[in-house]
């Protein structure tokens, strides 16, 4: 199978997964990326009965709109059953690397509020250790500097991302050359930083369920410590 099959074998499973949540009249989180883009495309099969989304992202909002799915603002509903999304590494715990396409603010937001947090990938992105994708961090544009130099004290090669705004209108800076062998202590040194938003390490929110797929199908894992 492509890559571009095993996403949308996931995606597949995944509408499995929700489906007794949407016919029950709950609200579904949505992510953000080409994985999730696939699950938003078979979502509109559900379109009439589906109660609501929240989307973690301007453009997932977009695309929902298009198939004609309600999208929320999450301050406006009490509770997100189940999030959906992807990520650009997850490790045997299913701490997450997130962020490749910007929207790693308004994920984790996402994923702290739902109850469950099912994360999509194919069998590329699942790693012994966190780190080989570079790890995004969202940061306020007059902090970049500062940022970025607290970041090579920890060890880490900040990269500004060319021509990025997020849509919360700041700034993405990449760390390159940075294994993260204590993904919820490194989560919680970068945003204790000044000037940052949130990185892209999902540990201290982990997802709950991780489907892979593998060329031999779709594999459902959970946590492993």
């Amino acid at each position: 199978m492509t890559q571009d099959e095993l996403k949308q074998a996931v995606a597949a499973a995944a509408i499995e997964e929700v489906k007794q949540a949407i016919l029950d009249g709950e609200i579904i989180g949505i992510g953000t990326g080409s994985t999730a883009n696939c699950f938003i495309d078979l979502l509109a099969e559900y379109r009439d009965d589906i109660k609501g989304t929240v989307a973690s992202s301007e453009a997932s909002a977009e695309r929902l709109k298009k198939h004609g799915i309600e999208v929320y603002d999450l301050n406006a509903v009490d509770s997100i059953a189940v999030y959906v999304d992807g990520a650009d590494e997850s490790n045997h715990a299913l701490e997450l690397i997130k962020g490749g396409g910007a929207a790693l603010t308004r994920e984790k937001i996402v994923a702290a509020v739902a109850k469950r947090f099912i994360c999509i990938a194919d069998e590329s992105k699942l790693v012994d250790q966190l780190g080989a994708f570079p790890l995004p961090i969202e940061v306020l544009p007059m902090a970049r500097s500062h940022v970025g130099r607290e970041l090579v004290k920890l060890g880490g090669d900040p990269v500004y991302r060319e021509g990025v705004v997020t849509d919360n209108g700041n700034i993405i800076l990449d760390v390159y050359n940075f294994p993260i062998a204590t993904p919820r202590k490194t989560e919680e040194a970068i945003n204790n930083i000044v000037g940052v938003v949130t990185n892209g390490i999902f540990a201290n929110r982990a997802a709950d369920v991780l489907l892979l797929g593998t060329q031999n199908g779709v594999k459902t894992l959970t946590p492993k410590g």
